[in-house]
């Protein structure tokens, strides 16, 4: 069993930056992949991050590459995502994930087992 809680979201500006965490509990967490997804008004949840439990594999959506980094402390049961230059498009409701049935990197949402309650992240223009 794992449980999840983010924060970090909020209002930020067009080339801005915002820093999520997501804090675990449970024993599984450093086997899990960790991932993150968001969702923004009238869109299906999509993809951004995720990564192994020892950074070994590492996946970014193309629509955040080179300005959105996952990482992880396992020691603090903490999962990130930095986030960088900022767009409008951004703004979504994000939520972190954890695969602890197969420890494999995955894209799809329905392959996570546990999910957090999300964080709204809102780009002003």
């Amino acid at each position: 069993q794992v449980q999840l809680v983010e924060s970090g979201g909020g209002l930020v500006q067009a080339g801005g930056s915002l820093r999520l965490s997501c804090a675990a509990s449970g024993r599984s967490f450093s086997s899990s992949v960790m991932g993150w997804f968001r969702q923004a008004p009238g869109k299906e949840r999509e993809f951004v991050a995720a990564m192994t439990w020892n950074g070994g594999t590492k996946r970014h959506a193309d629509s955040v590459k080179g300005r959105f980094t996952i990482s992880r402390d396992n020691a603090k049961k903490t999962v990130y995502l930095q986030m960088n230059s900022l767009r409008s498009e951004d703004t979504a409701v994000y939520y972190c994930a954890a695969r602890t049935s197969l420890v494999v990197v995955s894209t799809t949402s329905h392959e996570y087992d546990y999910w957090g309650q999300g964080t709204q992240v809102t780009v002003s223009s």
